[in-house]
C-alpha cells in the first residue's frame, strides 16, 4: 500500500513522557514546519477556556508559525495561574528544541481537568520528541497517536489538490471521544497544508469548515474546555498565495477534510454502538434547520432509543417540536433509514420490525426530519448512548 502523500516542510513526532498511566503509551506530540507558516485556529465557546486556549488565542491568527507541541492525558484546564505558566513553559521548551522563536509556537493539551501538568515529565518528553522529528507516514501517525485519550484508535486525513498549476497537499488529525457538543466540542485538530494562504482567507476558510463539521457533532451536549481546530499553511509547495479558483479548491477540500475527521468522532463516541445522521430538511433558513437537528441529536431519549435499535418515532418528533424552531406540524414528515414514520403530521402504518433490523444490521443511521418546503437544510452527526457510556463514564474521574 503507497504511504499517503504529506505535505512538504512538515516534521512530525510523538513519544510517551509518562503523563498518562499506562507505560510506553504515547502522550506527546510535536508537529514543526521548516518555515514560517500562516496559522489560523478556532477555539471553544466554554467561556472556562483552559490555559493552552487562552494561550493559542493570543498568537493566531499568525503569518510567523512555526510549530505546536500537544500533550494528552491531562487538560491543564482550571489550573490557575500555574497552568498559563505551565503552558507558556511548555512552548518555550519546545521552541528552543526545534530552534524557533518562542511566539512562534502553540501548545494543546487534553485529558483530565483541574490537575497541573508533570512538568518534569513533560519536558523530558519534549526533547525526546525533538530528537525524533521526521517527515515521514511513520512519525505522521506517531504524531497523531500522541494527542489520543480515550479514542478508539488514530483519526487522521490526506488529500492532494491542484494549486496555482502545481501540486499541494493537506493533512489532518484530530482526537476526540467524549465531552463532545456543538460550539468546538474534547476534541483537537490539526491541519497543514503546504498550500501558501494569505491569514485573513486561512481564518475565514477554517471557521466556515468548522461551522459545517466539528461544529455539527456531538456525543453527550458537552463542550469542552480546550477545544481547538488549527490550520498551518506553510507555501512550500511553492507559488503566491492562493486566491480566486484556487482558494476556493482549498476551501471546499479542508471542508471535506474537516467534515470526515469530524465524523470520526461520534462514530467512536465512549461505548457507543450507533453513529447517527440527523438531517433536516424544508426548514425556513439553515440556521434553524440546525437547531433542530442539534436538539434531535443531543436528545437522550433519541439516542437510548436508537441504542436500543427502537424506531420510537415519538421521541424524534418531540424533540422537533421543542427545538424553538416555527414549524407547521401540518408539513411534519421524519424517515428512519429511508423508512416513512411519520408524514404530513399523522403517523404512517410501518412494519416496526423491519425498521429495528435496519439498525441492527448497520452501525449508521439516518434520521431524516422534513420541516416543509422552505430551503433551509442541515445535517448533524451524532453517537447513540448505551450502558457501556454510562458505565464509562462513572468510572473515568480526576
Amino acid at each position: 500500500m503507497n504511504e499517503p502523500a504529506l505535505p512538504l516542510g512538515f516534521q512530525y513526532a510523538g513519544v510517551a513522557s509518562g503523563v498518562k498511566s499506562v507505560a510506553g503509551t504515547r502522550d506527546l506530540s510535536l508537529i514543526t514546519s521548516d518555515r514560517d507558516a500562516t496559522v489560523a485556529g478556532v477555539y471553544t465557546q466554554n467561556l472556562v477556556a483552559a490555559a493552552p486556549v487562552v494561550l493559542c488565542r493570543g498568537r493566531t491568527p499568525t503569518t510567523r508559525g512555526r510549530m505546536v507541541v500537544v500533550n494528552s492525558g491531562n487538560a491543564n484546564a482550571c489550573t490557575g495561574k500555574q497552568g498559563m505558566s505551565d503552558a507558556e513553559a511548555m512552548v518555550a521548551a519546545a521552541a528552543r528544541a526545534v530552534g524557533v522563536d518562542e511566539d512562534q509556537g502553540l501548545v494543546l493539551s487534553t485529558g483530565i481537568i483541574g490537575q497541573l501538568l508533570p512538568m518534569e515529565k513533560i519536558l523530558g518528553g519534549i526533547d525526546q520528541a525533538a530528537s525524533e522529528l521526521a517527515a515521514g507516514a511513520d512519525a505522521f501517525d506517531a504524531a497523531s497517536r500522541g494527542i489520543l485519550t480515550t479514542d478508539n484508535g488514530p483519526k487522521t486525513m490526506t488529500a492532494e489538490m491542484n494549486c496555482g498549476g502545481g501540486s499541494c497537499q493537506l493533512a489532518g488529525m484530530a482526537k476526540g471521544a467524549a465531552m463532545i457538543g456543538p460550539n468546538m466540542a474534547t476534541m483537537l485538530a490539526v491541519f497543514l497544508t503546504d498550500a501558501a494562504i494569505g491569514g485573513d482567507d486561512a481564518q475565514q476558510a477554517l471557521k466556515d469548515a468548522v461551522d459545517e463539521s466539528f461544529n455539527c457533532i456531538s456525543v453527550e451536549g458537552h463542550t469542552s474546555t480546550n477545544d481547538t481546530v488549527l490550520l498551518f499553511a506553510n507555501g512550500a509547495a511553492g507559488g503566491n498565495p492562493l486566491v480566486g479558483d484556487d482558494l476556493q479548491l482549498f476551501r471546499k477540500e479542508l471542508s471535506e477534510g474537516c467534515l470526515q475527521l469530524a465524523k470520526m468522532i461520534p462514530d467512536d463516541g465512549e461505548g457507543s454502538s450507533h453513529l447517527v445522521k440527523v438531517e433536516v430538511l424544508g426548514a425556513g433558513d439553515d440556521q434553524g434547520a440546525r437547531q433542530v437537528a442539534r436538539t434531535v441529536a443531543n436528545s437522550n431519549l433519541v439516542k437510548t432509543g436508537i441504542a436500543g435499535c427502537d424506531p420510537n418515532w415519538g421521541r424524534i418528533i418531540s424533540a422537533v417540536g421543542y427545538a424553538g424552531v416555527p414549524l407547521d406540524t401540518a408539513q411534519l414528515g421524519l424517515e428512519l433509514n429511508g423508512i416513512t414514520l411519520f408524514k404530513e403530521g399523522s403517523p404512517v402504518v410501518f412494519d416496526a420490525e423491519q425498521a429495528a433490523e435496519t439498525m441492527r444490521r448497520s452501525r449508521e443511521v439516518h434520521v431524516l426530519v422534513i420541516l416543509g418546503d422552505g430551503p433551509g437544510r442541515a445535517s448533524f452527526w451524532t453517537s447513540d448512548l448505551t450502558v457501556d457510556y454510562v458505565t464509562f463514564n462513572s468510572d473515568y474521574h480526576t
